[in-house]
């Protein structure tokens, strides 16, 4: 799995600086842009409060992405803000694993992942995973996997927070800027942003294997 998203994320990275070096492209995104700005400005609560349950919803299910409306987020409402919003609703999304999990059990987590893959996680991760493990586990799997795997094995909730909040800011701050970098036309940013976060998950995933072995 992580080697797959490893390979995912280079390839929408090199896709996306390939649509951020077109001119034309940049100039129908920025008119489409334009034209959504007002509608999400005009009402500021609901674009926060829709943006957030998005996020959140990407964060529990694989194929739901936020990234399909973040240009909107950073082109209306900048990168700070954004990343806050994108945060919140990753961390919202990550707790809602991980209560799936510990309070509904096997059964709901299996209808929403691999419950092969789950078993196999749940050799290795336990309540006495010790914390480096655990922030490992975080970074190199998509977030929804250690959520509901660490829900499952009841692992203590404020270091799940914490491991999940930690995380999830420095994704945010990566993906927002690439996201704006995309909307500012700098193929070059968005490559090298692209890059750092698969090499991070890569080696983070390196680092968590050899750990758990």
């Amino acid at each position: 799995m992580p080697w797959r998203r490893a390979a995912i994320l280079a390839t929408l990275t090199v896709g996306l600086a390939a649509l951020a070096s077109s001119k034309v492209v940049h100039t129908v995104l920025v008119d489409l842009l334009a034209v959504i700005e007002p509608v999400v400005a005009g009402h500021p609560v609901l674009g926060a409060v829709l943006f957030i349950v998005i996020a959140a919803v990407s964060a529990m299910l694989a194929f739901v992405s936020v990234a399909i409306i973040l240009p909107v987020a950073v082109f209306t409402w900048g990168e700070p803000l954004s990343v806050l919003l994108l945060w919140i609703g990753w961390t919202l999304g990550g707790l809602c694993t991980y209560a799936v999990g510990r309070f509904l059990g096997r059964a709901a987590v299996n209808w929403l992942t691999a419950d092969a893959l789950l078993r196999r996680l749940e050799r290795n991760i336990g309540p006495g995973t010790p914390f480096v493990v655990v922030l490992l586990f975080q970074l190199a799997l998509p977030s929804e996997i250690p959520g509901y795997v660490l829900g499952l094995v009841r692992y203590s909730l404020p270091r799940y927070l914490f491991a999940l909040g930690v995380v999830e800011l420095v994704y945010a701050v990566a993906v927002v800027h690439l996201g704006a970098s995309f909307v500012e036309r700098r193929a070059g940013v968005v490559l090298a942003t692209g890059a750092a976060v698969v090499v991070f998950s890569v080696i983070a995933f390196s680092m968590l294997r050899r750990r758990i072995r």
